[in-house]
């Protein structure tokens, strides 16, 4: 018996070493690139610098595995991507448990809140992408970054549908504001995604105020149209419904935002110190992350309200029809932002040819 265990004991011997004989699994996987050292303001092109943030840029026009793998890696953008990276899962966890707790279906009561959800993931998809892939070259820059505004546009007649359907006072419905909102808010976020996109295009670094002017005008008549039916709930409402607490916290975050997109503070006072962490456009992205959360949890507490009113007391046919306007504003942004680009490539071939 003893030689028959030896026997077997010696054969698995063998085979294991055969095993060392075996190509390894890691030269069967395609491999990553291996980190690379960012490089200073001054190693890129104008294009891809930002004010008073002196390094931590990824090299210009390397292969796609290296920014993608940047994801991974020590450089400026870093908290850029994962500050709304990490929302993406978040805000899918959130609407898909609450769909699964309470049952949710999409129908005509429901659909302003999928689309608004629907406009949440797009923004922070949009944004993820172009600050992870932005380095790659110029066209590829002003690309994606016009793809961000897309997100932005769009994000925007999202809150405007859950704010109007949801969040709204029957007598602000029936002021002026409210009887132009929704065709105001469509407008709005076109003009944005445009305006952004032309000030995108047109400028060049040091960016002029005309620039900043163009971007933030047509978002804060945006933000202003969309927000007013809850500010205007916030102000003749008592305090104790649970959901207008988290929308004056989605308010509060957002004009934080605002304040650290429109001024490079802290960088301006402290060069070179907040390249990696700690820059202005980070806290904007983290307190607009925290707005969008904020912003979700009290759309979801409203909707819980007035889901068995809300066809009745809008009409169906009002409410397809928003929703169609939805899908219209995304294709014209869509557009928008694909002639900017074409003209992007005609200006680069110039510069080439020059």
């Amino acid at each position: 018996m003893s030689s028959g265990v030896l026997g077997r004991l010696g054969a698995l011997i063998l085979n294991i070493k055969q095993l060392g004989h075996l190509p390894c699994l890691s030269n069967l996987l395609p491999s990553l690139p291996s980190p690379q050292a960012t490089v200073l303001a001054s190693d890129v092109p104008s294009l891809f610098r930002e004010p008073y943030i002196l390094s931590g840029y990824r090299p210009v026009n390397q292969d796609w595995m290296n920014y993608f793998s940047s994801l991974f890696q020590r450089h400026n953008e870093l908290l850029n991507v994962w500050t709304h990276l990490l929302v993406i899962p978040a805000v899918l966890l959130h609407f898909s448990f609450f769909a699964w707790t309470w049952g949710l279906t999409l129908n005509v009561a429901s659909l302003p809140l999928f689309l608004y959800t629907l406009s949440s993931l797009a923004y922070l998809t949009c944004s993820v992408a172009a600050h992870l892939l932005q380095s790659h070259s110029e066209l590829t820059h002003y690309s994606l970054f016009f793809l961000d505004y897309v997100g932005v546009g769009v994000y925007q007649y999202g809150c405007s549908l859950g704010h109007y359907f949801y969040c709204s006072e029957p007598e602000w419905r029936r002021s002026s504001l409210g009887i132009v909102f929704l065709p105001g808010a469509a407008v709005l976020g076109c003009l944005s995604c445009a305006s952004c996109c032309f000030a995108k295009f047109r400028y060049r670094r040091p960016y002029p105020l005309c620039r900043k002017i163009c971007q933030i005008v047509p978002t804060s008549l945006a933000y202003i149209l969309d927000i007013s039916p809850v500010a205007h709930r916030l102000a003749k409402r008592s305090w104790d419904e649970p959901a207008l607490t988290f929308h004056a916290l989605q308010v509060g975050f957002f004009l934080l935002a605002a304040l650290f997109f429109s001024c490079p503070i802290p960088e301006s006072f402290f060069p070179g110190k907040c390249d990696i962490v700690g820059h202005g456009h980070q806290i904007f992205h983290i307190f607009l992350a925290t707005c969008t959360v904020c912003q979700m949890e009290a759309m979801i507490k409203d909707f819980m309200v007035h889901q068995r009113s809300v066809v009745e007391v809008h009409g169906e046919h009002f409410i397809l029809m928003a929703g169609g306007t939805f899908f219209l504003l995304v294709l014209c942004n869509v557009i928008t932002a694909a002639l900017m680009r074409r003209a992007v490539q005609r200006q680069l071939k110039r510069k080439v040819s020059d």
